[in-house]
């Protein structure tokens, strides 16, 4: 019984991380999060059967997503293991691959949730008024001045993109990802070229995959409840026979 319960209680949480996947389907750069459990033995007194089914975290999925020609001067897909540094709710920096770019009415550069674009002295992005806006496959932001010719293009900063395996980022509560160890040096500035204009990333979310571990998981928490509602059967038939014995 005590297995069967804690395994139901392990499908639903998954169940809950393959609904959030699908509910970020079409978000832009968003990586599929990956559910899994492992055995954890009770300790104390008791039968060695009492063995946790306990739902771990091992992270998100790495893969590109599918790559989307917009043409769009704004839009950037980052190359693998490149994320943008962005400016969190609490001032803090956090880290994205949604390079779906706006300007703000006040000149600011932001991404598709509004969060402000940093540069590389992690400052957010201030864009003066501009007849044209051109990012470079660096990072680099540069504007023709409104009323001036393509002569007059000028760099009004460089998007803060840094370089950082899987393992090195989780994912917060936010939805951005920030270092795992916060103890662990700050990550390194990407060099060279880091992405490609007129290009979105999409989701990496398998939508047909995700909903066929959707009917798995659905499956296994019948199974665990009907050896529940057995074993509770199976103690009421004990508990007959113990009073008509008695």
């Amino acid at each position: 019984l005590y297995v069967a319960m804690t395994g139901a209680r392990a499908s639903l949480q998954a169940q809950g991380t393959v609904s959030h996947n699908l509910a970020n389907v079409d978000t832009k750069g968003f990586k599929a999060a990956l559910a899994g459990t492992e055995a954890f033995r009770i300790q104390g007194q008791g039968f060695p059967s009492r063995v946790d089914a306990v739902l771990i975290d091992p992270g998100f999925d790495g893969r590109t997503g599918s790559q989307m020609v917009t043409g769009r001067s704004l839009d950037i897909s980052l190359q693998p293991n490149r994320w943008l540094a962005v400016q969190a709710a609490d001032g803090g920096t956090a880290y994205t691959r949604n390079g779906e770019l706006s300007v703000t009415p006040n000149g600011q550069l932001v991404t598709a949730g509004g969060r402000a674009v940093l540069d590389d002295n992690g400052n957010p992005i201030a864009v003066p008024p501009a007849q044209s806006i051109d990012v470079g496959a660096d990072g680099t932001v540069s504007i023709i001045p409104q009323g001036e010719g393509p002569q007059t293009m000028a760099v009004v900063g460089r998007m803060r993109i840094v370089e950082a395996a899987q393992s090195q980022l989780a994912r917060g509560g936010d939805g951005l990802m920030r270092p795992s160890d916060p103890q662990a040096p700050a990550l390194a500035p990407a060099t060279g070229n880091s992405l490609t204009v007129g290009v979105l990333e999409g989701s990496n979310v398998d939508a047909a995959g995700a909903l066929v571990q959707m009917i798995q998981l659905q499956r296994q928490f019948e199974m665990q409840v009907k050896v529940i509602r057995s074993g509770d059967e199976m103690a009421q038939s004990s508990n007959q026979l113990l009073r008509l014995g008695g």
